[in-house]
């Protein structure tokens, strides 16, 4: 039961931590990964790539409206994705995973 209140607590920890602007980008992502994803079958390959985006929405935010250099936040980037705790991780792909389940079956439910 431990481990669930430590990844309950990480996804806590994300969600009111992030800025508006994070949190709009990740609502962004997890609607068009919901409503492009053609069944729960796919729910593994739809997080990874809807993750894979908003890691790439982040940085493309960053290097435009941030004005950080592209090639030092790449490095940067990439070397605080290595760093990431695997309990941060794992709040993430759940995050997201039931996030884009959540409006898939809505999206199921409402075109029948």
């Amino acid at each position: 039961m431990s481990a669930f209140w430590d990844i309950w607590n990480a996804v806590r920890g994300i969600v009111t931590s992030a800025d508006m602007i994070t949190l709009g980008l990740a609502v962004v992502v997890i609607l068009a990964a919901g409503f492009m994803m053609s069944g729960m079958e796919a729910i593994v390959n739809t997080t990874v790539i809807a993750l894979l985006a908003f890691a790439l929405l982040g940085y493309a935010r960053m290097v435009t409206i941030g004005k950080q250099n592209a090639v030092a936040y790449a490095t940067t980037d990439w070397h605080n994705f290595l760093g990431l705790p695997m309990i941060s991780l794992i709040a993430y792909v759940l995050t997201f995973a039931i996030g884009i389940a959540v409006v898939n079956l809505v999206k199921n439910l409402v075109v029948r």
